[in-house]
């Protein structure tokens, strides 16, 4: 991980995504502060280190997408995540919204289902020094072993809440979702209110990766 450095020309970057950030009317303080401290290019192909701060979406193999900085952003900040919380992550992808997790103080559970990319990712994030638990499996399933979870985030478009999902959120707790089938999905914020009810929020049209379900064989591992 020799060849991952942060320039004050990296630094001088991140400040001026913040303030597009802001402008798209970002407003919590403490995920621009975890978006300046997180370098955003060590995610990313080398070849894109000049690209990484603007506001797009790029491959990172695997037909996956690391999501544009602003849709991290909001998911985050819909999230309301306090210090020590613990938090599940479907779809750790590049690792980039875990390490926002992490920069943040909560206590991450992330779940890759492609496996170049769960290794890929906990490089990155083990050499940034945060300690998040990453596990390659099914997202659909959730992580029942760590369940109840007081904040659920899913990166990739649900055809619908995977009912694993709804039953490991903790009462009281937060998921942010997007849901749909086609090439555009709501974003949902569900707050568990009891154990039968939950408060559903629409948040905008989005775009993001299908979330697969059983499509390659898995075999669960952890580390």
């Amino acid at each position: 991980m020799d060849h991952l450095k942060d320039t004050y020309r990296h630094q001088g970057k991140r400040k001026l995504l913040i303030a597009e950030l802001k402008q798209m009317g970002i407003q919590t303080q403490a995920v621009l502060d975890a978006f300046y401290s997180v370098p955003r290019h060590f995610f990313m192909d080398l070849a894109l280190d000049d690209l990484a701060y603007t506001n797009a979406a790029f491959q990172i193999g695997s037909g996956q997408t690391i999501s544009h900085p602003y849709t991290v952003a909001f998911q985050t900040e819909l999230l309301e995540v306090k210090s020590n919380m613990k938090v599940l992550e479907i779809g750790t992808g590049s690792g980039f919204q875990t390490a926002i997790l992490c920069a943040l103080g909560t206590k991450v559970y992330s779940i890759e289902r492609y496996q170049e990319l769960h290794l890929k990712a906990g490089s990155v994030i083990k050499h940034l020094n945060y300690d998040a638990r990453l596990r390659y499996g099914d997202g659909f399933l959730g992580w029942p072993s760590y369940a109840p979870f007081e904040r659920i985030i899913v990166t990739c478009g649900a055809p619908e809440i995977p009912t694993e999902l709804k039953k490991q959120l903790a009462i009281g707790g937060i998921m942010v979702i997007p849901v749909g089938e086609g090439a555009e999905q709501k974003m949902l914020k569900i707050i568990r209110q009891s154990n039968t009810q939950f408060y559903e929020q629409q948040f905008g049209t989005f775009k993001f990766v299908p979330m697969l379900e059983q499509k390659v064989s898995i075999k669960t591992s952890e580390k």
